[in-house]
């Protein structure tokens, strides 16, 4: 299935299992063995770009492969603490990908649909865990490669804070960003491998472990995107509601504006990051760029285009940056966004290998580059039998207190991913198609104002902040509290107006419009995009004393005037 480069031979099994029959024998009681040797007899795989001693590296391209001398360091940790090492696995080549489709090795498939992709670069560490072939693996991220494939094929990926786990002895993609990552069936199996595999290094000159906070609060600020984007034609969008459901129940969630972390994310391939990429193959593509993957050296070669003062530029542009994200995750405790916004068929990645690639990173491009830890967790199943990932994406050293918030998202969810028998053994619930109605709401039902608790007593969740079409003046009506805004559409003469898109439950639909005060009804509101949605508008005769406050372009920014 393109899972394996490389499987651990008969004769390597037997003298594995000799050592730690060995290693028993050393010990009093299986509590002493399993204190000194937490993962006695569990069997892992490894990417292959991360050194084994005496295994060949080959980071999916034969024209590389290369003895190890020695093991990286998280996997010399992995066998000193008892692991046994089955494989190693396939890769986007240089683990420059996000498909999993960049190898001569073979192209692995989503455990879930055979004609949609692994999710890369880590496809075959990923595969392996969710077929139930290893309880865990280790993977690289980068870009999101630790976070991508755990989304296609159901299970958990841990993304440490970079510098947590060492990263010496793995094949570099950028070496300033690159995290050896963890996949497993839990959140509590992850954080048990991180355990092992994190500390100081001397090796590494970039490790710089630090303890974090071991918890959240009881119930958490989480911030979430105002507006995400959602492959409707894989029903994304109810599973999205779905998930936002759940974590209203545990959560405070707070709307953000992910556009700087989205201007983050774009650096990484639009900006001189891609130039470490072309430091670790460089000898490779300069004497022999035929022996690449054909879209791996399309990407690695624009490298050449840039110099140092674009270097220089791009580090100024992330400084700025970094700046607006850290107060974006100053206002909550973590953040938690769809782990990617569409799940593209092998098909489609062919077609445009480069374009389809780039969708992916689109809520994980940025966390490297920022410093901060991810985990991957499965969510729900799309009515078309897919699965349906979050991340939630905390600061730096957050990994501590990530990990026990994602195994109990799991276990009230009812999604713990087993790596038992594939897919069949994830139990994940299923989003109705339809299950309530949008309704797109402009003044006090707006987040965090007086009247919003209306809607989400009922179950309502948020699915997109927008605004309207240009056809629409906003103006202040009277009394109060709390103070309201009418909503017109004009012939001519209007502008965009600021709203938020919910989905209300259609069991709570009649109980809330009949909540709804004269002038104020319900009507149809043209969106910037140009589709049609239920929302709030004003009878027109109360209008003719009440202010225009359109130039403010929204009731939250007419109330900051006053």
């Amino acid at each position: 299935m393109g899972v394996w480069i490389r499987l651990a031979t008969q004769a390597q099994l037997a003298t594995r299992c000799s050592e730690l029959d060995a290693l028993a024998r050393c010990h009093a009681t299986p509590e002493a063995l399993l204190a000194a040797h937490p993962l006695y007899g569990v069997p892992f795989a490894v990417k292959d770009n991360i050194d084994v001693e005496g295994w060949p590296t080959t980071a999916a391209c034969p024209a590389f492969e290369h003895v190890a001398a020695a093991s990286a360091t998280a996997v010399r940790r992995l066998l000193d603490a008892g692991a046994v090492l089955i494989g190693k696995t396939n890769l986007d080549q240089f683990a420059t990908g996000l498909v999993g489709t960049r190898s001569p090795y073979g192209v692995p498939s989503s455990v879930f649909d055979a004609s949609r992709v692994s999710g890369g670069s880590s496809s075959g560490s990923a595969v392996a865990v969710a077929l139930g072939q290893v309880a865990f693996a280790l993977g690289t991220d980068t870009a999101g490669s630790g976070r991508v494939p755990a989304a296609f094929n159901g299970i958990v990926g841990l993304k440490p804070t970079p510098g947590r786990v060492s990263t010496a002895g793995v094949v570099p993609a950028c070496r300033s960003l690159d995290c050896v990552s963890i996949f497993a069936a839990s959140a509590e199996d992850a954080a048990a491998v991180l355990a092992v595999i994190e500390g100081d290094d001397v090796d590494d000159p970039y490790s710089r472990f630090q303890p974090g906070a071991a918890a959240f609060p009881q119930r958490p600020r989480i911030g979430v995107p105002m507006a995400p984007t959602l492959d409707e034609a894989l029903d994304y969008p109810a599973a999205w509601r779905l998930a936002l459901a759940g974590l209203e129940q545990q959560a405070t969630l707070v709307p953000l504006d992910m556009a700087p972390l989205h201007q983050v994310a774009s650096l990484l391939y639009e900006g001189p990051w891609v130039a470490e990429r072309l430091l670790a193959v460089q000898p490779l593509i300069d004497q022999r760029p035929e022996a690449l993957d054909a879209t791996v050296r399309r990407v690695i070669e624009r490298a050449h285009a840039l110099s140092a003062a674009d270097a220089f530029r791009g580090q100024y542009r992330l400084t700025a940056l970094r700046r607006q994200a850290d107060a974006l995750m100053a206002q909550v405790d973590f953040i938690v966004v769809p782990s990617v916004p569409t799940h593209p068929t092998h098909a489609q990645v062919q077609a445009d290998p480069v374009g389809a690639n780039a969708q992916l990173g689109l809520y994980t491009n940025f966390v490297n580059l920022l410093g901060w830890s991810a985990l991957a967790l499965p969510a729900t199943r799309t009515p078309g039998g897919l699965p349906f990932g979050v991340t939630a994406i905390g600061p730096a050293n957050a990994d501590a207190a990530l990990a026990p918030w994602g195994q109990a998202w799991l276990a009230s969810h009812g999604a713990q991913a087993s790596a038992a028998t594939g897919p069949d053994s994830v139990p994940l619930p299923t989003p109705a198609v339809a299950p309530g109605q949008r309704i797109a709401v402009v003044g006090a039902h707006l987040s965090g104002l007086p009247l919003n608790a209306q809607l989400t007593e009922r179950g309502a969740v948020l699915e997109r902040a927008t605004t309207t079409s240009a056809a629409y003046r906003l103006h202040a009506l009277p009394g109060g509290p709390p103070r309201r805004p009418g909503l017109q559409r004009v012939p001519s003469g209007g502008t965009a107006i600021a709203l938020e898109v919910w989905w209300l439950p259609l069991a709570h639909w009649g109980s809330f419009m009949a909540g709804i005060p004269a002038p104020l009804a319900i009507g149809r509101v043209e969106l910037a995009d140009g589709s049609w949605v239920c929302g709030f508008v004003c009878e027109g005769h109360a209008l003719a004393d009440a202010p225009d406050i359109s130039h403010h372009g929204g009731w939250r920014a007419y109330l900051a005037s006053i």
